[in-house]
This record gives structure tokens, sequence and C-alpha cells, in this order.
């Protein structure tokens, strides 16, 4: 296969705030695949969560650079299993490369993505919108200017039931909010309670990944569902995640890509849990992957090109929450002429 690696900083439409960090740029990794006419891409984003960097993932993918250009592609799963013992230690490397893998076999076979697993799309879930940490007034601007039926609120400050209460005022939209760790076992249960009555789904990853104790606790209490997001990180959590929450978001740049993806979905549902993938903050090629999941899926966080006031390629688009597929095969995205 031909490897080619392009390396992006693309402009958020709005600083983007959690509990942890704000950011008004995205660095993203695009990799392209090409064998027998063919071409396939793949994206991963750096995340200073887990001290990850876009020049770090380019020199991960290129120590192995002769052996993808030596290997030939027979199935994506068979590609990850040769080049999951050499990225073992990045799997936001080897997501790249996973995701280029399954564009390209799909194309290969005339196939979209979803069609190769033999999967139906026709009741597919929305995606949510996010709204980082902003002054509530900002926040509710926001909910103005980007109408959606569902939203996902960033909280993790001294107001958070101040801000959910305000930004009902202004929406009938469902929300689901995210702390991303921010909360400790009696704040998140007395946010629970109040959420409850202000039309909030769940509650993903409301305490910090390592307080295991207290999440126990709070799972047997919380008026709301639970969805992990930091605690469930690659396939061996999915199972440590059982009797904590009541589902998990999987994230493709953090799991390694589809391949594994795939198994931790069938896992998580084979123990009752909900199933819900997550973005950070790829643009269209990484949200195109994520697509052909959906029928797999209860919940979407898909908004990642949404958020972006720029983008490196044509593939799904999101209106009102439903994701069209793009014409093409694969995944169906195709970087822009300009790249």
């Amino acid at each position: 296969m031909e490897l080619t690696l392009y390396p992006f900083e693309l402009r958020f439409r709005h600083t983007f705030t959690i509990s942890r960090k704000s950011k008004d740029v995205q660095p993203l990794l695009v990799a392209e695949l090409k064998q027998d006419g063919f071409s396939g891409l793949g994206e991963t984003a750096d995340n200073a969560y887990y001290n990850i960097t876009v020049p770090d993932l380019m020199k991960a993918i290129n120590a192995h650079r002769a052996f993808i250009e030596g290997y030939r592609l027979d199935t994506p799963e068979a590609f990850w299993e040769a080049m999951y013992p050499r990225l073992a230690d990045n799997m936001f490397a080897l997501c790249a490369l996973d995701l280029a893998a399954h564009d390209l076999y799909a194309k290969k076979l005339g196939k979209k993505l979803y069609e190769v697993w033999g999967l139906d799309p026709s009741h597919n879930p929305l995606t949510d919108y996010t709204i980082g940490i902003d002054t509530v007034e900002n926040m509710v601007k926001k909910l103005r200017e980007f109408p959606w039926p569902i939203y996902k609120i960033k909280l993790g400050t001294k107001e958070d039931i101040a801000i959910i209460t305000e930004l009902r005022k202004h929406t009938t939209a469902t929300f689901r909010v995210d702390a991303n760790c921010a909360w400790g076992v009696d704040e998140t249960l007395r946010n629970a309670a109040a959420f409850k009555n202000l039309g909030v789904e769940f509650i993903e990853q409301p305490m910090p990944a390592a307080d295991w104790d207290g999440m126990k606790k709070v799972f047997s209490e919380s008026t709301l569902p639970l969805i992990a997001d930091e605690s469930c990180i690659v396939e061996a959590d999915v199972q440590k995640c059982h009797g904590y929450f009541h589902g998990i978001n999987i994230k493709l740049t953090k799991c390694g890509g589809i391949t594994p993806a795939r198994r931790m979905i069938l896992e998580a549902k084979s123990l009752g849990m909900k199933v819900m993938t997550g973005s950070m903050n790829e643009s269209t090629v990484g949200t195109s992957a994520v697509a052909h999941l959906l029928p797999y899926l209860d919940y979407v966080d898909m908004d990642g090109p949404l958020l972006l006031a720029e983008d490196t390629a044509d593939g799904v688009q999101i209106r009102d929450g439903v994701i069209y597929y793009a014409k093409g095969n694969g995944t169906g995205a195709e970087l822009h002429r300009a790249f």
C-alpha cells in the first residue's frame, strides 16, 4: 500500500471549552492508504489529556512506513492485528490507519462500509450538538444560533444547575450533560436529581476515571443514567465499566479504530449496556467513518464538522441531527481538492 499523511490545524467556530481546558484550534491527522487504484482515508486527533500531538502521531506511523507500504491489504481486521503489536502504545495512530483500511476495503468491494457489515441504517440515532462551557448568556446565544433536537451541554462549574435551568427556558430539545470528570459523588447525585426534571437524558463521565468506588455509589443511587467516557478507553475497559455505568461512549481515536470499536459494541450490548460513539472534534473524514457504526448505536455524538469553521473533506452531511451518507462507497469521505 502507499501511505500519505496530511496534518491539519482547523479553527473552531467558537472557542471550545470543557471542564479541563479551552481551545480555538483542533490539530488533526488524516492518513491515506492506496492500493490497486483505490484510496482509503482515516483520521485521528491530538489530545492534551492523553498527551497526544500530531507530530508524535506522524512519528509513530512513519516509524512503520516500510512495513505498511510493503503490506498488501486483505481485510481491515487482519491489517489491524498486524499493526497492533507495532502501535500498541499509540491507539490514536492505529485509529487513523484502521479507518483508512476500512474505507479502502469497502471501496474495493464496491460497497458502503455499513453494507459490508450487512447493517440497516433506517433507524439510525440522531447526533447531538455540543455547547461548550461559557457564560450562560453565550450558551443561550449558541442555542439560538444553532437550533437542534439534542444538545450535549459541557459542565463542570459551580453553577451547573443554574446553567441547565436557564438553558431549559430557551429550548424544548433533549439535553445530555458531560462533566468530563469534574464532579464528586455528592455533586453528581445532587445534579442528577435536579437535572431529571429539566429534560436531561443522561450524564456522561461525571467523576474522575480512577474513582471506581465513587462511581459504584453513584451508579446505585443516581436518578439519571451514567455513560462512561474517560473510564472506557480500550476493549478491556468495557467489562470494568459494567456495574459502574449504564453505558459506554466509544471514541475511535482512543480505542484504536473501527476494528476494536465493533468488538466493544457487541460486548457492551451483551452486558445490557447502552452504546454511544463520540467525537474528538474530527473533521468530515473521521465523522464519515463513525456514521457507518450508527445502526449499532443507541446514541451518537458526531458533531465535529459542525463545531469546526474549516473542514478537510466532503462526506456525510448532518442536518437537524439526521446523518445523510455520501453517495460514494467506503466511508464516503473525499479530501478537498486543495489537499
